[in-house]
C-alpha cells in the first residue's frame, strides 16, 4: 500500500488554533491568533472600493477563458507602480500574477533556485513560520540573521547589518518590507540605507517579501525600503500580497516581481518566472487581481480605497496604543511599551509558551505559541482585561 508508507504531516499551528477556539464555548473567548483584519465588531469586512469594484468586474466581465501564464497584465503593471513608482525603469520590472504573496514567495523561491542552486537564503531570526519549510520544500539552504531582541523590543540592527555584511554573492537575505510578522519592529528608513549599501557592497541578492504595504505607516512610507534597494542594488525580487491592504484574504491575489539589471536580463526572468508557474499551478486565478486593477487605475475607486486603508492603519495604531498605555498604568513600567512603537498587525509579547497557555485556559485568550497577538483582533472595549490577563501571566 502506497500511503502507509508516510507519516502524518505536521498541523499548522495557526490553523489548529482557529480550529481550538472555535471548540471553546466561553462567550468571552478572544482569537488573537489567525492573521486577519478585524473591524470593531470583530468582523473581518469587505471593503467597500472592493465591493464596487466587484460589481463592476462582474458587470463587465464578458468571458471565463483563461487570462495566460503570467496572469492579468494590468493588475501586474499597477502593483508594479503602487511598490516602486519611479524608483527603478519599467523596462527593468518583471511580473507575474501569483495565488496570494505565499503563492508569490514560491514563484520567487523557486527562481531562485534556478538561477543559483547553491544559494544559501538567510532569514530573519524571527520570520514568518512559512518561510523556512517553503525555502526546504524548494531545495534552499537556509540561515538566519539575527533581528529581533525579545528583551528590548527593538531590532538587533548594529548584529543584522554585521552579518550581512558578511555575506557574498552567492547568498540571499529574505527581508520583510514593512510590519515584520511576527514581531512588528521594523527598519527605519536610515537603516534601509545601511542595507542598501551592505547589499550594493557585497552583491548578496535580496528578497523582499511586501505583504502589508499600507498597513504601517503609509503607502510611500512603508514602501520606501523595496524602493531604495530598487534604485541601488542591480537585481531584486519582491513578492506582493493585496489579501492585507485590500481584504481578498480568500481570493488569493499576490505578484511575483523580478528587477533585472538591464531589459535584457529581465526579459530572461521573466520567461522563467512563466514557465515556473506553467509547471506549478498553469495558470493563476484572475478575480481579486482585476478588482484590484480596477482599484488601482480608476481614481475615485483609489481615493475611496486608500481611506479606508488609513482608517485600518489607524485604528490598529490606536489599539497599541491603548494596550501599551493599559499595561503601564497597571504596572508603572514600560516594559511592554514596545508595542506601540511597532506597526502593522502583529507583535511578539515575548511570553514563555507556559504564559500563553495560561491565557487560554484562564482567560479565553487566544494568541500562537510565541506569543504573537493579531492587533487588530483586539477588542477594543475590552483592552483593560487584555492588560490585566497579560500582567497576571507574567508576574
Amino acid at each position: 500500500m502506497m500511503f502507509e508508507t508516510l507519516k502524518k504531516a505536521p498541523a499548522d499551528k495557526i490553523f489548529a488554533l482557529v480550529a481550538e477556539f472555535k471548540a471553546d464555548d466561553r462567550a468571552d473567548k478572544v482569537d488573537l491568533g489567525i492573521g486577519v483584519y478585524k473591524d470593531p465588531h470583530g468582523s473581518t469586512p469587505i471593503m467597500s472600493a472592493v465591493k464596487k469594484a466587484e460589481h463592476s468586474v462582474i458587470g463587465a466581465a464578458a468571458t471565463k477563458t483563461y487570462v495566460g501564464v503570467t496572469g492579468n497584465r494590468g493588475f501586474c503593471d499597477a502593483v508594479s507602480d503602487l511598490v516602486f513608482a519611479d524608483s527603478v525603469p519599467s523596462d527593468r520590472i518583471a511580473a507575474v500574477q501569483a495565488p496570494g504573496g505565499t503563492g508569490s514567495l514560491w514563484v520567487l523561491f523557486q527562481l531562485l533556485k534556478r538561477a543559483k542552486p547553491n544559494a544559501t537564503i538567510y532569514l530573519s531570526d524571527p520570520t514568518w513560520p512559512n518561510h523556512k519549510p517553503m525555502c526546504e520544500a524548494v531545495g534552499l539552504k537556509e540561515e538566519t540573521y539575527p533581528y529581533f531582541d525579545a528583551e528590548t523590543g527593538t531590532v538587533k540592527f548594529d548584529e543584522m547589518l554585521a552579518c550581512l555584511d558578511g555575506l557574498g554573492p552567492d547568498d540571499a537575505v529574505l527581508l520583510h518590507g514593512c510590519c515584520h510578522n511576527p514581531t512588528g519592529a521594523n527598519l527605519t528608513p536610515e537603516q534601509w540605507d545601511k542595507v542598501a549599501a551592505s547589499l550594493k557592497k557585497t552583491g548578496a541578492f535580496a528578497i523582499v517579501d511586501l505583504a502589508y504595504l499600507g498597513f504601517g505607516d503609509g503607502i510611500t512610507e512603508d514602501a520606501y525600503g523595496a524602493r531604495k534597494l530598487a534604485s541601488e542594488v542591480p537585481e531584486l525580487m519582491l513578492a506582493f500580497s493585496a489579501s492585507k491592504n485590500f481584504g481578498l484574504y480568500r481570493e488569493r491575489a499576490g505578484a511575483a516581481i523580478a528587477i533585472g539589471k538591464d531589459a535584457d536580463a529581465t526579459a530572461i526572468a521573466l520567461s522563467n518566472m512563466g514557465n515556473i508557474v506553467r509547471t506549478s499551478y498553469s495558470q493563476p486565478p484572475d478575480h481579486g487581481a482585476e478588482i484590484v486593477r480596477l482599484i488601482l487605475t480608476e481614481p475615485t475607486l483609489r481615493a475611496e480605497w486608500e481611506t479606508e486603508l488609513k482608517e485600518m492603519r489607524e485604528r490598529m495604531a490606536r489599539l497599541r496604543q491603548k494596550l501599551a498605555d493599559a499595561i503601564r498604568e497597571r504596572s508603572n513600567a514600560s516594559d511592554f511599551d514596545f508595542v506601540a512603537e511597532h506597526r502593522g498587525m502583529f507583535s511578539l509579547l515575548g511570553l514563555t509558551p507556559e504564559q500563553v497557555d495560561h491565557l487560554k485556559v484562564k482567560n479565553a485568550l487566544y494568541m500562537i505559541g510565541d506569543s504573537r497577538i493579531n492587533i487588530a483582533g483586539i477588542p477594543e472595549d475590552r483592552v483593560g482585561e487584555l492588560a490585566d490577563a497579560i500582567l497576571s501571566a507574567v508576574r
